[in-house]
């Protein structure tokens, strides 16, 4: 990771979060963010562990991961510059509840969790956002529970793809099996099967982890409910926090 201070507020304001935030508010907080560089594959917190900093993306998009057993994963969001990482410090939260893992590759506003937890006592914009985002996170990780119970693995494919491409914007963006896998919890065996379905239905291409969505009208009626309950979600509670 790669990192240095930053004052610029359009860099900053690249995280709609933070972009929320009213001049003089954000101006508070500028002094207390460090501009920095996440790869791929990167772990940014582990569950149980404490929370060092909070991570508010730009163009990269983070993998929240629940952890059983040590190695099982699912995962339980997906945050991109449209929310944080760490909004449940806010919540009084000293460690991590999930393991973050870096998606796609980026930039990102940091801060440490130290000078987060001063600045939301005493700033009730930043109160409002937070409050808002946490409520949209809690929503997102009921669904995708629900949806990994419930529903088979293609549809929770579908479901996870197009979620990504909401939050990058783009038709295109690389996600691994093992990636894939972790995410989803099943094994790289399902990930294939159910990738080489949807691509055999001209949905998507799927090569050496490159994939583009060639229909996400035809991607999302062959994905389930979940997705569209997602989407709703993030847009109705974010849309509230940013008026």
């Amino acid at each position: 990771m790669n990192f240095a201070a930053s004052h610029d507020v359009a860099e900053h304001n690249a995280n709609l979060l933070l972009a929320a935030l009213p001049p003089q508010e954000l101006a508070q907080v500028l002094p207390m963010l460090d501009q920095v560089k996440v790869e791929a594959g990167e772990g940014l917190s582990e569950a149980g562990e404490p929370f060092h900093h909070i991570y508010f993306p730009h163009d990269c998009l983070i993998s929240l991961l629940g952890v059983a057993g040590g190695r099982l994963t699912l995962e339980v969001g997906l945050v991109g510059r449209e929310g944080m990482l760490g909004a449940t410090v806010a919540l009084g939260h000293q460690t991590a509840q999930v393991r973050a893992v870096v998606q796609r590759p980026g930039s990102a506003s940091r801060m440490t969790s130290s000078d987060f937890r001063a600045e939301f006592a005493r700033n009730p914009a930043l109160q409002r956002v937070l409050y808002r985002y946490t409520d949209t996170l809690l929503a997102q990780a009921i669904q995708i529970a629900v949806c990994s119970r419930f529903h088979v693995l293609e549809a929770r494919l579908a479901r996870s793809l197009l979620i990504t491409r909401d939050r990058l914007q783009s038709d295109k963006f690389h996600l691994t099996h093992e990636f894939l896998a972790h995410a989803l919890g099943v094994r790289r065996v399902g990930v294939t099967k159910a990738a080489s379905a949807l691509q055999q239905q001209g949905l998507i291409i799927y090569s050496r982890g490159n994939i583009e969505i060639l229909d996400p009208v035809g991607l999302a009626a062959a994905a389930c409910t979940c997705y569209e309950i997602v989407k709703d979600a993030s847009v109705g509670a974010l849309s509230s926090a940013f008026v």
